[in-house]
């Protein structure tokens, strides 16, 4: 994995680490983008597709292609963006990632006491338009250990984005931050289907829905564009603890 930075969260001030994602270029050749040592992060409040992407070029075949901008999911909620070194990136193109970094693009979550030791490595799924933001849900709720996992119908019906065996999920992929009665919405579903739910947001929640969902124990995640989902609360830690036995 590429090298890890300190990072402190503007909106909560809390320290963490944080390494950008390793990716493949086509040609093979692990890449991690490089971060700006001495900048600072910042919330992102709206999001653009287009400002989601930063431009590289492969040092070893010369490709140039778009990467996901680095971003990480803060425990408070809040979806904070690292600023990257573009210096470094116009002169030499992105530096490749130590040998030891694998060419696959796995990313692991981050070391937690919760996490089922026999689970493998979730594999993230790029996330450029909001259907990849479903895919990638998809895919994270099949790596906790739900069967069936699968599109629903109609949402207007319900709000139910993804059904699965005991769950039940909604994915929020605009640029404001999930509201209230978002979370209110998949409370009302889980109870009425008797399901575990799970919310998944790229642009973190508003602070009353955080608090209502810690109220009513509803699993909150946020996604930055690698795919990742990372824990917002102590119910979704509870989930990735349990899995389907939630």
């Amino acid at each position: 994995m590429a090298e890890s930075v300190s990072v402190r969260c503007p909106a909560c001030r809390e320290q963490h680490r944080y390494a950008a994602p390793v990716f493949p270029c086509a040609c093979g050749t692990p890449l991690a983008l490089p971060l700006l040592p001495d900048g600072l992060p910042e919330q992102v409040r709206h999001r653009s597709w287009n400002d989601s992407w930063v431009s590289m070029r492969c040092p070893d075949c010369g490709r140039r292609d778009e990467w996901p901008q680095p971003e990480y999911g803060c425990p408070c909620g809040e979806v904070v963006r690292l600023p990257v070194d573009h210096r470094a990136l116009t002169e030499s193109g992105a530096p490749p990632a130590p040998p030891s970094s694998v060419v696959i693009p796995v990313v692991a979550l981050p070391p937690s006491p919760s996490a089922p030791p026999q689970r493998p490595a979730f594999r993230p799924v790029t996330i450029r338009t909001a259907r990849d933001a479903l895919t990638a849900a998809a895919q994270y709720l099949k790596w906790l250990g739900f069967a069936n996992v699968r599109v629903a119908g109609d949402r207007t019906a319900n709000g139910i984005d993804l059904r699965g065996d005991g769950v039940v999920a909604q994915i929020d992929p605009t640029t404001q931050p999930t509201r209230l009665r978002d979370v209110e919405t998949l409370w009302l579903n889980c109870i009425n289907e008797d399901s575990a739910g799970a919310f998944f947001s790229l642009a973190g929640y508003a602070h009353d829905a955080r608090l209502r969902a810690d109220q009513l124990a509803v699993p909150l995640f946020v996604m930055d564009l690698t795919g990742t989902p990372q824990p917002v609360n102590d119910a979704a830690d509870h989930l990735i603890r349990t899995g389907p036995k939630a």
